[in-house]
């Protein structure tokens, strides 16, 4: 996380006209802040507080998923292997 580029702790205070930026798997979030709210409120209200200049995500690839013939039964533990393999899910 960082407030106007600088990296920040959870403690640090917000001001409006700062802009804060997350990172989250595969992107960045970047939002700006206009309005400190005092409490707790619904997203849609908190979401009129800031605004959000995250660009667009690029689409993600489409892997087509492993098909078992119908009937086939359960996976064994290397069917399994094999499928998360594909998915990426697993190294080795």
């Amino acid at each position: 996380m960082r407030l106007n580029g600088n990296p920040v702790k959870a403690s640090q205070t917000v001001v409006p006209g700062d802009t804060i930026r997350v990172r989250q798997p595969g992107f960045e979030r970047i939002l700006e802040v206009h309005v400190l709210i005092a409490k707790r409120v619904g997203a849609e209200a908190a979401s009129r507080c800031y605004t959000d200049h995250t660009p667009e995500r690029p689409p993600a690839p489409f892997l087509g998923l492993p098909q078992r013939d119908r009937g086939a039964g359960r996976p064994t533990k290397k069917d399994r292997r094999e499928m998360e393999k594909l998915r990426g899910q697993r190294e080795g």
